[in-house]
């Protein structure tokens, strides 16, 4: 069974999105490899904050992903979205039954690998004309299947729960939720 979570760093990514995200599955003591697209070893965000990364792109393995994140940023989507690489990553995780979770501006490379078609998904909202064939929302976090999508920096806190509960441990959510005083949205 796989169990190691993929998060992919692209130049240009948004740092509040992929850190938060990063440290919540940590605290949840989940196993996490944070892979620079291209090659790092320092990947830089989208507001000059340098990130050293564990591993490359390449280094993953779709078939020991339990869960593949894309966290957003501009241009860091763009980047996602344009890497041939990511996209077949992405469509080889979801084949497998994986989670495949995007953020802000990144679910555009989820909807470039082909996964997105007729599927319920939430972006940053000035994406979501590039979200064609889907059933778009304005939730917080929308979770369709194997598939999951949140909006932007003010949503990663909870995007990152839902991915805790989404990967089989709501109880471990519940009580990070509580811990790190993070309120539900209404």
């Amino acid at each position: 069974m796989p169990d190691t979570i993929g998060v992919l760093l692209a130049e240009g990514f948004e740092e509040v999105e992929a850190l938060a995200v990063v440290d919540v599955l940590r605290r949840a003591e989940f196993k996490v490899v944070v892979a620079g697209v291209p090659e790092g070893p320092i990947i830089t965000g989208a507001h000059g904050v340098s990130v050293s990364v564990d591993a490359n792109l390449a280094d993953l393995a779709a078939d020991n992903l339990a869960l593949l994140v894309l966290p957003g940023g501009m241009p860091g989507s763009v980047n996602l979205a344009q890497n041939n690489e990511v996209l077949q990553l992405v469509r080889d995780v979801h084949e497998l039954d994986g989670l495949v979770a995007a953020i802000c501006a990144a679910p555009i490379a989820l909807h470039a690998a082909g996964i997105l078609d007729g599927r319920r998904v939430t972006s940053y909202p000035s994406f979501a004309d590039q979200l064609t064939g889907t059933a778009y929302t304005q939730n917080t976090v929308e979770r369709d299947g194997n598939i999951v999508t949140s909006r932007g920096p003010g949503t990663a806190l909870e995007f990152a729960l839902a991915l805790v509960a989404a990967l089989g441990r709501p109880e471990t959510a519940e009580q990070l939720r509580e811990g790190m005083l993070v309120t539900p949205r209404m």
